[in-house]
């Protein structure tokens, strides 16, 4: 595709190929002659014109315009909400998450202006176990980044999970809910989306769906591996051998029931009995964490922490030493206000007054 025009005819096929070119003409202000004119090269596009058009057809204008994706564009994979009952997928705070999303955007694009190449991710579940290694799953965060280049910022903010790739940069973005066994899940889900390149917009709901069953697989199979299932004497277990399972799995009692069920087609009877319990039930009844903390509570604590990588926030920090960035963005990462953040700055030279009243002509 070499022209505009390919370009925003290919678009039209895979997004919207049953909307006539007619009626797309009409939205952005063109008259339905001048639009078949730019498709076929007759003409050029307007810079307006193109605004509106990758507005209407929720596509990428710099793409449309050099044929390259745009590296700095937030495009998003978000952790939806299923309902098991009527299969149905939603992500009901999204209109409300888009400010925070792209607040966390802005915060690498201040930081990383020019796009890099990130590391090559694992192309598999079993790839990206070995390399995260043994017991990854309650230091899982550091793993990710220190492990396989994926950063993961936790804010109170946001109502579920979402990834995104920013200038090169793979980003998880968490909401801060103390929930330590939903956030498991929510980073391999969202890893999923990362090692699967689903980060695409325009997508039909079929498309959608096969996207989301893709990245709960790759989190099944990442957390609760069958070979791992497979030699537990299920029939033998009682509570106390099952809240340890799940402690050490990271991962709560009814995502491991689903996994059996769609396994096995069944489910054992002591995780029959406590599938329908909250995880923590189980856990406080018959966890036995061997250290004398609570160890649980301190899980729900760093769960529900604010939190943003390091590397960001010491580049952050080198910005506003060099005076290149303010200090608004790192205080916001931090949760602070700004002028509460004591950090290195440029000195103010000083000036001498009646220097500055010749300068002012006084």
């Amino acid at each position: 595709m070499h022209s505009i025009g390919d370009r925003v005819l290919e678009h039209i096929r895979q997004a919207c190929p049953t909307t006539r070119h007619r009626d797309i003409a009409e939205d952005i202000g063109m008259t339905p002659d001048a639009f078949s004119r730019a498709l076929n090269g007759k003409r050029a596009f307007s810079s307006i014109e193109l605004a509106r058009l990758a507005d209407r057809l929720n596509a990428d204008i710099h793409w449309l315009i050099t044929g390259q994706p745009d590296p700095h564009r937030l495009i998003v994979a978000a952790r939806h909400s299923f309902d098991h009952a009527t299969g149905r997928r939603d992500v009901p705070g999204r209109d409300a998450d888009e400010q925070v999303l792209r607040d966390i955007a802005l915060a690498y694009r201040q930081t990383y202006p020019e796009p890099r190449h990130g590391p090559v991710l694992p192309e598999s579940p079993d790839g990206a176990r070995t390399a995260l290694g043994e017991n990854f799953v309650r230091p899982f965060a550091d793993r990710l980044e220190n492990r396989l280049g994926v950063d993961v910022v936790r804010v109170a903010d946001l109502s579920t999970a979402y990834s995104f790739t920013i200038g090169g940069h793979r980003v998880i973005a968490l909401p801060a809910t103390g929930n330590w066994f939903r956030e498991n899940w929510s980073m391999a889900h969202e890893l999923g989306h990362l090692v699967r390149g689903h980060h695409d917009q325009g997508l039909s709901e079929t498309e959608w769906d096969r996207h989301e069953a893709a990245a709960n697989a790759f989190a099944a199979d990442l957390l609760l591996p069958r070979e791992s299932l497979a030699v537990i004497d299920w029939d033998r277990l009682d509570a106390a051998g099952l809240a340890d399972l799940v402690w050490q799995w990271g991962v709560s009692t009814d995502a491991l029931a689903r996994r059996l069920n769609a396994l096995n087609g069944h489910l054992p009877a002591v995780v029959r009995t406590w599938a329908g319990q909250t995880t923590q039930r189980l856990l406080r009844r018959h966890g036995a964490c061997g250290s004398g903390k609570d160890e649980i509570t301190l899980r729900m604590d760093a769960a529900a922490r604010r939190r943003f990588p390091l590397a960001l926030q010491e580049a952050h920090l080198k910005g506003i030493a060099s005076g290149v960035l303010g200090k608004g963005a790192l205080a916001w990462m931090l949760g602070i206000d700004p002028d509460a953040l004591e950090v290195d700055s440029p000195a103010v030279p000083e000036v001498d007054v009646d220097d500055l009243a010749k300068a002012l002509g006084f």
